[in-house]
């Protein structure tokens, strides 16, 4: 193209004066860039007192180098230790990937197929439909499509003495909530039995497994797979705690060993960014060390189910191999929550970045999400945005709207309407096909008292609320609380009719209101 030279002369001065701008702004960006984290201690400082979070790590990793690690507040109200990179805190579900990297490995070594049948690994694997059965595949267990969802809820483990194969056993009786890979419905026992899958063919339990093909190599020297394996001089350890009854207390550490390679790892936000460093720049290597092949990496951060978003404006969200994929301000984002008894944690990464950020508290709060995304704002350059006060202010908006709905229940309730039953009919042995015995006894002092699976762990204390309706309230305040009913059959035979409450609307305000439950019905023995 051919510009004349009255054009060139004219343009020449717009054209040095955009230089000199850009130049400019290049060296503004570049400077407000080379710090980007400056003042975050203190922001994550005054955010962790609004929450009342009594102890929180963020760790921060960018191209491969950990550039930010930090402990605030400490171990737990009873306690004056600091947290800090290595304290070891729950990290729940996030534990999901690593079982999906597990079983990659075994991909990697042609020991398995993403599409290989689950009974031809685990003959014993069986569920309520048996075409199904025969049909299920690894991938569909690490992507949440088999249809089976929750059992009890978060809080309440499922037969916690139990075993990880008992616990599987008891699959065949559990209902579908969806037709099989008719959408994504969350399963922890599905990760289970992908954790078994990885123990049939190792060799090795999960748990050996994961300690040494992925701890040892990665320098995760801190980590572990239960809470078994905590030593007794170690007191770098966070303790639980949960928001109950207006105020943030301790509560007890509980063992989620029967969903281990769904849940149970334990870990800090130094070992973490060793795993997220897994994960970045060129996937599948760390420290210039290839772990898994590229292609399996490929395959774990591929989109594989689509996944349900608040409305139709929000970003497209997806799930890969035990991790989910949407974006952020046009950032592609691959991240995963985690939430066992008084421990929250979010791990994101932003490949586009080299980056990716680990948020560990010690109690239930939205405070986490507010950590990450303000982090990727500052390494982005993004404009900023006050994430702290969005998610501080939906969580008072949610919280007082939980507690009206709750106060609703509570003000409906006819406790002057007597029980139809008598205490001595309703006292007994109860059975039910998925969710095993139950037992109504009455306590030297008079109480009633419920208890599932004889474990001397599930118990709750029954108080009458109206008709053959009890509130139950289990003796680990944590787990809170549940309706229970008392009716008779067609048969004239006594039923214990148990609300499971599989997601709570908020539990800082308590088990119910909540808006994803299922019923069940016990038969009297």
């Amino acid at each position: 193209m051919h510009f004349s030279p009255f054009w060139y002369r004219s343009i020449l001065p717009l054209l040095i004066s955009s230089l000199v701008v850009l130049s400019l702004a290049g060296c503004v960006l570049h400077s407000e860039q080379k710090e980007p984290l400056a003042g975050l201690d203190d922001w994550i400082e005054q955010g962790r007192h609004d929450w009342q979070l009594p102890g929180l790590a963020v760790a921060v990793v960018h191209q491969d180098q950990l550039i930010y690690a930090n402990g605030f507040g400490t171990l737990g109200l009873d306690s004056e230790l600091p947290v800090n990179e290595h304290t070891l805190f729950g990290v729940a579900s996030t534990s999901k990937a690593m079982t999906a990297t597990a079983l990659g490995m075994l991909v990697d070594e042609g020991k398995l197929s993403w599409d290989d049948k689950v009974v031809d690994h685990l003959p014993y694997f069986q569920l309520a439909d048996d075409w199904v059965t025969q049909e299920v595949r690894i991938r569909d267990l690490l992507i949440h499509r088999v249809g089976l969802g929750r059992i009890t809820g978060n809080r309440i483990q499922f037969m916690p003495t139990a075993s990880r194969e008992q616990v599987i056993r008891q699959m065949q009786h559990h209902e579908f909530e969806q037709p099989f890979r008719a959408g994504f419905v969350y399963s922890n026992v599905m990760y289970s039995v992908a954790g078994e899958v990885v123990a049939a063919i190792s060799g090795q339990s999960w748990d050996e497994f994961i300690q040494q093909r992925l701890f040892q190599p990665l320098n995760m020297q801190r980590s572990n797979t239960s809470i078994t394996q905590f030593t007794a001089d170690d007191a770098n350890i966070a303790l639980p705690h949960q928001f109950i009854d207006g105020e943030v207390v301790p509560i007890a550490r509980r063992n989620f060993d029967n969903v281990g390679p769904s849940a149970s790892v334990n870990s800090s936000v130094f070992d973490m960014a060793q795993w997220i460093r897994l994960q970045l720049g060129e996937p599948g290597v760390y420290q210039g060390q290839r772990l898994v092949t590229a292609e399996v990496m490929d395959e774990i951060f591929t989109p594989q189910i689509v996944v349900s978003r608040a409305g139709r404006l929000d970003p497209v969200r997806a799930y890969g191999l035990g991790w989910y994929l949407e974006d952020y301000r046009g950032l592609a984002t691959a991240s995963h929550g985690g939430a066992t008894d008084g421990f929250n944690t979010q791990i994101t990464l932003v490949p586009e970045l080299e980056l990716g950020i680990i948020v560990i508290g010690n109690t239930f709060e939205n405070f986490r999400p507010a950590v990450t995304r303000t982090i990727i704002d500052r390494m982005a350059g993004l404009a900023p945005q006050d994430w702290h006060g969005h998610y501080l202010t939906q969580y008072q908006q949610d919280f007082a709207e939980a507690s009206r709905d709750r106060q609703q229940i509570e003000q409906q309730r006819q406790p002057d309407v007597v029980a139809s039953l008598a205490v001595e009919q309703i006292i007994g042995r109860y059975q039910h096909d998925l969710y095993g015995n139950a037992e109504v006894a009455l306590a030297d002092n008079g109480n009633l008292l419920l208890q599932f699976w004889d474990d001397g762990v599930s118990r709750l204390t029954l108080q009458h609320w109206q008709g053959d309706t009890y509130r139950a309230e289990w003796y680990n305040k944590a787990q809170r609380e549940k309706f229970v009913h008392f009716s008779r059959s067609n048969d004239d035979e006594v039923e214990l009719k148990v609300e499971w409450t599989l997601r709570p609307q908020l539990l800082q305000v308590g088990i119910y209101p909540a808006p994803y439950m299922r019923t069940t019905v016990f038969q009297k023995e």
